[in-house]
């Protein structure tokens, strides 16, 4: 895909006309880039003092959060808002699900509700797509598991675009736990499937089996994994999901893999640094790189958030507009 077809704009009712987004694999370059198109004009939306539109006015949407997050939750339900939806934030702790309800069961009285859409985040992979099976409702994949995190490789992939002005023929560089990461296979399918050059970074220990058949080089050597590369996007260690050990300390994985001004030197000249949050200085990245603003781009993840969540619902509520009109 060329940078000319990157700008063409959003053509509304064909570009994108799914009824979920469980995910990034599958979807079409045209796809990928109508919602980031359509994310950009919301970025410019969003720095207006009034940032909110009617578009989904009327409609419910219920964020449905089996696992703690910040970015992701919060940005998911101002995007609804900034789009005039009604937000529910169900409290899954304090819900039935604790007291020993099936996640079908969960479904199934959600269902009842007649919600628009249905935002959800857990701890299994494909129990997204599961519960997507048994709803009328449209559902979007705020992360499942080890599977995807596909709004996340949007709001990434919008904020390289917007830097960089392309995704095609970029080198980018994924470091660090791989293995854990959700995020790392979404945005190996969206960057292979608008013509980016992808390249992870990782101790074998951190590496899942047969990763290279997604069409990725594969480093186990940080500092000649990073030759040449145009974006450096870094990755959490998720001790939380690890059982055993994987590395022998977080002084030495810094060493090895963690980002500093020695090893940002052997990228291109104007790399640009990424990490999807939360982030653990000193052990994934240096403090003086993550707050440089001239290269590191984690505040601007953190609003392209916001905007590429915005496009994800407006489409899924076109697309139901569609269906309601049939």
């Amino acid at each position: 895909m060329s940078v000319s077809e990157a700008a063409q704009p959003l053509v509304p009712g064909t570009a994108f006309s799914r009824r979920h987004l469980l995910g990034i694999e599958g979807l079409s370059p045209l796809e990928i880039t109508s919602l980031l198109n359509l994310a950009d004009e919301y970025v410019d939306q969003n720095r207006l003092v009034n940032k909110k539109q009617p578009t989904l006015r009327g409609r419910t949407v219920i964020n449905l959060f089996f696992e703690s997050s910040t970015r992701t939750q919060s940005s998911f339900e101002l995007a609804g808002k900034r789009l005039g939806a009604d937000v529910m934030n169900m409290a899954v702790k304090a819900s039935s699900l604790n007291k020993g309800e099936t996640l079908i069961d969960t479904a199934i009285t959600l269902n009842a509700m007649h919600p628009d859409i249905l935002i959800v985040r857990h701890q299994d992979s494909g129990a997204v797509e599961l519960l997507s099976q048994k709803v009328s409702c449209s559902v979007i994949n705020a992360g499942d598991g080890w599977h995807e995190h596909p709004t996340q490789a949007l709001l990434d992939a919008l904020t390289i675009r917007r830097r960089m002005g392309r995704l095609e023929g970029l080198k980018v560089a994924i470091c660090g736990d791989v293995m854990h990461s959700r995020v790392t296979r979404s945005n190996i399918h969206l960057l292979n499937a608008v013509g980016a050059q992808v390249r992870l970074i990782a101790p074998k220990t951190l590496l899942p089996a047969g990763i290279e058949r997604l069409g990725v080089q594969v480093f186990n050597d940080m500092r000649e994994g990073l030759v040449d590369c145009d974006i450096i996007m870094m990755l959490r260690l998720q001790m939380e999901r690890m059982e055993g050990s994987f590395i022998p300390s977080t002084r030495e994985y810094f060493h090895y893999f963690g980002l500093d001004r020695e090893k940002l030197a052997l990228a291109k000249p104007n790399a640009l640094v990424m990490h999807p949050g939360p982030m653990n200085r000193g052990v994934e990245i240096e403090s003086s790189i993550a707050d440089d603003r001239s290269i590191s781009l984690i505040q601007d993840q953190v609003e392209m958030g916001v905007a590429v969540r915005m496009a994800v619902l407006t489409a899924l509520s076109r697309q139901l507009d569609r269906e309601d009109a049939v």
